[in-house]
């Protein structure tokens, strides 16, 4: 196991608290996990700055730097009209990174989404499968990727979809808030994907980060990391009624054209995990599985 010294930008939010989590309770390991306010990725000097910052400390103390952006412009209808700013944050941010990444020589992680992808396929995704976003969100995040990937960086790009944890506002606690306050919740049900428990995509992305220090990373540059299986909003909604000891048939479905948004939602965006298992990485279990022990670990906070 390296010891690993691991830099995450956008450290306060779902992904980037969990692997510092991770990180942190690990001996000898370092991590440091700022947030937007602490380090800017589109300001290209201080970018600069605190990845050599960060690489010096790392060894200074032995340890192997790896760089994982998990910073993001995420709020997806807000995207339609804040295209300017979601284009800084999502495409020229992670090209910041990447440059100051190989002027430091170190590899980057850069975490993307099933967006890239049109969502009208009837077959998971796979990596290799041809991006068409459909939105302002999906575009600037492939930009993103296709910034990354040209830099010269030793990079990797990471898809994953549905993602829910303990930190910040998600589907799980939204669920949770609007059982106490109705008495039946309307659910879109066709729409389909993969719910990824934060706390094990952050345990695949250290994983991976710890290949890739120790040079063995894998050929393929583009992966997808999801909690396996599939589901609907819907059927997901009834799995998180489950986990509360609430009646499921309090939730009952209804289709997007029901509850029309700025941003076009992908009706498919099932990720294949087969890249992830053939680069020899940890396969992801079931999201049924990942839900319960998200429960079991951070119940009172998800429940709110």
């Amino acid at each position: 196991m390296s010891r690993l010294a691991v830099l995450v930008p956008g450290g306060r939010g779902q992904v980037g608290s969990e692997l510092a989590r991770i990180v942190s309770a690990r001996s000898g390991a370092l991590v440091h996990a700022p947030g937007s306010g602490e380090l800017d990725i589109t300001d290209g000097e201080a970018v600069v700055d605190a990845v050599e910052s960060f690489a010096e400390t790392a060894r200074d103390a032995d340890l192997r730097p790896v760089v994982v952006n998990a910073s993001a412009y995420t709020a997806v209808d807000a995207a339609e009209t804040d295209q300017e700013r979601a284009a800084l944050v999502n495409a020229e941010g992670p090209a910041q990174l990447a440059k100051a990444c190989h002027r430091s020589g170190i590899p980057l992680l850069q975490v993307s989404t099933d967006y890239v992808f049109s969502g009208d396929a009837d077959r998971p995704y796979e990596p290799a499968d041809e991006p068409a976003p459909r939105t302002v969100y999906g575009r600037t995040k492939l930009d993103g990727e296709r910034a990354v990937l040209d830099s010269g960086a030793r990079a990797w790009v990471v898809r994953t979809a549905w993602v829910y944890g303990a930190r910040g506002g998600n589907f799980v606690k939204t669920m949770a808030r609007l059982s106490r306050e109705r008495d039946s919740l309307s659910v879109v049900g066709d729409q389909i994907g993969s719910p990824t428990w934060a706390a094990d995509l952050a345990q695949g992305l250290l994983e991976l980060a710890e290949r890739v220090v120790d040079r063995r990373g894998p050929d393929r540059k583009v992966l997808h990391c999801t909690n396996s299986g599939q589901v609907s909003w819907c059927d997901f909604a009834r799995a998180i009624f489950a986990e509360l000891g609430l009646d499921e048939a309090r939730v009952q479905p209804c289709t997007t054209a029901d509850f029309p948004r700025p941003a076009a939602r992908p009706a498919y965006s099932v990720l294949s995990g087969a890249a992830w298992r053939e680069a020899g990485l940890t396969p992801m279990r079931s999201w049924r599985e990942a839900l319960r022990a998200a429960f079991e670990t951070d119940g009172e906070i998800l429940r709110g």
